[in-house]
């Protein structure tokens, strides 16, 4: 796909954990805006705000057939649920496949529990590959989300112990056989030039996994928590090298995009292609010029980094300024006194193109960038939800509290 599309270096999760991350994606909204800030669990009676249309949605009165394959994870009430946004069909799991109860759903129906993990990426492969060549003669969309690699790995037979890393890396192998199934089926059916297959995560890696010379994972606000590998690839539409016109399956030779980029662009992006309506207040933006090698990069606002409702960092072209930060680390004991969200002493300043591992903090040097940069956030802060405000409140009245705590005179002897 790299080969014979365009690859983003600086595309990023809407989230640094699941729900969220598939809300904004879905939706083209900071997940804050549309009721999903942290991960949903089997039992929660939130999800997906039904008052912002999904891709799905936009897409259907434009004439295309819908189908949401895999993991869903963004509420599993009737009204939240794949076929009440806009998918004609649904095979997948409605949550994380660490999740109790472990059940595996074919439209409204469960259809196995507990759930045949081995097999998984198989059979997901499958429905999408017959759901290509059901509707290989008008418009489709096709939403196709694996569970895996999340934990609990595995693999099928074919892939299991056939990779030098182990489980995770035979997960890996047999997804990437599953992308390579996808757009087989697409040449098979003769549609292979007309249709856009794009490929992201949904956040950074958890346990296992690289996220290269980014500092942070899973959970985090860091880069390597929200910066995710992004492809596109639409032969005769997306060059993959300036002024070219790609031949389809001649090895390429791949065009790599330094634009900052989003999950959130995704909506608007595919709209504007399929010509449907782009709904109104997305935060995401169009980027089919940049696809399409005709501009390098888009005009977008400050892009802002949640961990639930709290907004800890800010990128504004080639800067991130560190806000706030959580005192929890992944996978650890919850901290005595209990989990909360802290103003950093002095905000941190990165620039990220140039030091994407975030290792040197240059806000002394340029306060007028920190300073530009909170003017902004301080604009879009009443935009959002009073949640994000409250949130934001409290974490400025902790800073508060802690300075008045360091102000006390000293106890006399």
């Amino acid at each position: 796909m790299a080969q014979e599309g365009v690859q983003f270096r600086q595309f990023y999760a809407a989230s640094n954990v699941c729900s969220p991350s598939r809300a904004g994606l879905l939706t083209g909204c900071y997940p804050t805006r549309v009721g999903v800030p942290g991960v949903l669990w089997p039992t929660d009676t939130t999800g997906l705000s039904v008052s912002n249309p999904t891709i799905a949605e936009v897409l259907k009165p434009a004439g295309y057939a819908t189908m949401c394959t895999g993991k869903w994870h963004v509420g599993t009430q009737p009204q939240f649920m794949p076929r009440s946004r806009g998918f004609d069909q649904y095979y997948g799991i409605p949550y994380s496949s660490d999740m109790s109860p472990s059940v595996l759903m074919q439209n409204g129906a469960v259809i196995q529990s507990p759930v045949q993990l081995d097999t998984l990426t198989q059979r997901y492969t499958q429905q999408s590959v017959d759901f290509i060549a059901s509707n290989k003669t008008n418009p489709f969309f096709l939403y196709l989300a694996h569970n895996l690699p999340h934990l609990p790995l595995a693999a099928s037979p074919a892939f299991l112990g056939k990779s030098p890393l182990g489980l995770y890396g035979d997960a890996v192998q047999e997804i990437d056989w599953s992308v390579g199934q996808i757009l087989q089926a697409l040449k098979d059916n003769g549609i292979d030039g007309n249709t856009m297959v794009m490929f992201t995560s949904d956040h950074g890696p958890w346990y296992q996994g690289s996220a290269g010379n980014l500092r942070g994972r899973k959970w985090s606000t860091y880069e390597g928590g929200h910066r995710v590998p992004f492809i596109a690839r639409f032969p005769g539409r997306i060059p993959y090298a300036h002024g070219s016109v790609p031949r389809t399956g001649d090895g390429g030779v791949g065009r790599v995009s330094n634009a900052v980029a989003t999950a959130m662009d995704v909506l608007p992006t595919i709209a504007n292609m399929a010509g449907a309506p782009i709904p109104n207040n997305l935060d995401g933006v169009d980027i089919g010029a940049v696809l399409s090698g005709q501009v390098d990069s888009v005009d977008r606002d400050v892009m802002v980094y949640f961990d639930g409702w709290n907004l800890q960092c800010a990128r504004y072209g080639p800067w991130k300024l560190h806000i706030s930060r959580n005192n929890t680390f992944p996978w650890s004991p919850e901290p005595v006194g209990g989990a909360f969200n802290l103003p950093l002493p002095a905000p941190e300043l990165y620039n990220v193109e140039l030091d994407p591992g975030e290792s040197c903090d240059v806000a002394p040097a340029n306060p007028d960038v920190v300073a530009d940069i909170t003017a902004r956030v301080q604009k879009r802060l009443p935009t959002f939800p009073q949640d994000v405000m409250d949130a934001w409140n409290n974490t400025m009245s902790q800073q508060v509290q802690a300075m008045s705590i360091g102000a006390l005179p000293a106890k006399a002897s």
